[in-house]
């Protein structure tokens, strides 16, 4: 599966647009999201590159913000959350 880092983008806001302002989306329900897209939903795992991609761009903007655990993360490493930032 071939999935670009614009897909992934607007996969991730749309995601968030429908959460409620605090809420947190993982990484892997929006490869999941592009996986169904496709009509390869069982690749989702295809997806992941390109939504950490994404995710760094968006980071790298102050569109979105990162945490785990309730703890904010400057960068992506290991296991991770996406948020709005009050900006997004």
């Amino acid at each position: 599966m071939t999935i670009d880092t614009s897909a992934s983008r607007a996969a991730t806001l749309a995601l968030l647009a429908r959460r409620a302002p605090g809420a947190t989306i993982c990484p892997s329900e929006v490869a999941r999201a592009l996986a169904a897209a496709t009509g390869d939903a069982a690749d989702w795992r295809g997806a992941m590159p390109a939504v950490h991609a994404a995710v760094d761009r968006l980071v790298a903007e102050g569109a979105v913000r990162l945490s785990w655990k309730g703890e904010a993360l400057a960068s992506r490493r290991g296991p991770y959350r996406i948020g709005r930032t009050q900006r997004g």
